[in-house]
């Protein structure tokens, strides 16, 4: 097992270099264009030319931070506030307007049916009885 492990690291460098240049920005790629790049390391992959010429030479690598600080310490600098939904006063104010919404969807749902159960009122009654202004033939005069 242990007399595979060179094949397997080298096999295993070989395809990250392939797919870190496939992935590579056309922008980000020094030297040769991007298709020259990808030729060099399928033909030169075998004895580890092309995957460590083009992780040494071929990517455009970006510093760090701007700042001079490493990642993490960006990050512990830049960290955001997590806020409980009970003390975040967007969230608050977003349940007070769903609220209001809510409200005035039910005040039209209870009206609706407020009128269809006097519809159904009327019919039951019958045509010929008057059940209120509504039945109340208009005066002739």
């Amino acid at each position: 097992m242990l007399r595979y492990l060179p094949f397997l690291l080298v096999l295993a460098l070989w395809i990250y270099a392939f797919i870190d240049c496939l992935n590579t920005p056309e922008s980000q790629v020094r030297g040769l264009p991007k298709v020259v790049w990808v030729l060099i390391i399928l033909l030169f992959g075998e004895v580890l030319v092309g995957p460590v010429a083009w992780l040494v030479a071929g990517k455009q690598r970006r510093p760090v931070a701007g700042d001079g600080s490493t990642p993490s310490q960006w990050h512990r600098n830049h960290r955001t506030k997590f806020v409980a939904p009970d003390d975040n006063p967007e969230f608050l104010q977003s349940l007070k307007s769903e609220n209001k919404k809510d409200e005035a969807l039910l005040k039209d749902w209870e009206a609706d049916l407020r009128r269809r159960e006097e519809e159904l009122r009327r019919k039951e009654a019958g045509p010929g009885e008057a059940n209120g202004p509504e039945d109340t033939p208009p005066a002739t005069g």
